[in-house]
């Protein structure tokens, strides 16, 4: 089965860099997508950032408007594992952040697996 695992967490203050890392296991399928979730307190889960898989065309990566420019995902597509690297944190930065894979049955077909999560506490 699909395992993910997180690391990089931890307390930084505003201005500062973090560097998050999930390690995968169990991916014996081709098509998928791999990103970034969070979770703020007292708010909805929402996307961070993901490589999303091409089958016809070539992979891309979305960003969040508010993480667009400050943060940067990263994959190793021999090791199957999605880094995340966070620069120019802000305190509203603080969240649980989730590894997430997407696998790709159909065209619209998908299963999520996920993380236990990370967290990030940006403050001074």
């Amino acid at each position: 089965q699909v395992q993910l695992v997180e690391s990089g967490g931890g307390l930084v203050q505003p201005g500062g860099s973090l560097r998050l890392s999930c390690a995968t296991s169990g991916i014996d399928f081709s098509v998928y997508d791999m990103g970034w979730y969070r979770q703020a307190p007292g708010k909805e889960r929402e996307l961070v950032a993901e490589i999303t898989s091409g089958v016809t065309s070539g992979d891309k990566t979305n960003y969040a408007d508010s993480v667009k420019g400050r943060f940067t995902l990263s994959s190793d597509n021999a090791k199957k594992t999605v880094s995340l690297q966070m620069n120019i944190l802000k305190p509203e930065d603080t969240a649980v952040y989730y590894c997430n894979i997407r696998r790709w049955v159909l065209s619209s077909e998908y299963m999520d697996y996920w993380g236990k999560g990370t967290l990030v506490t940006v403050s001074s």
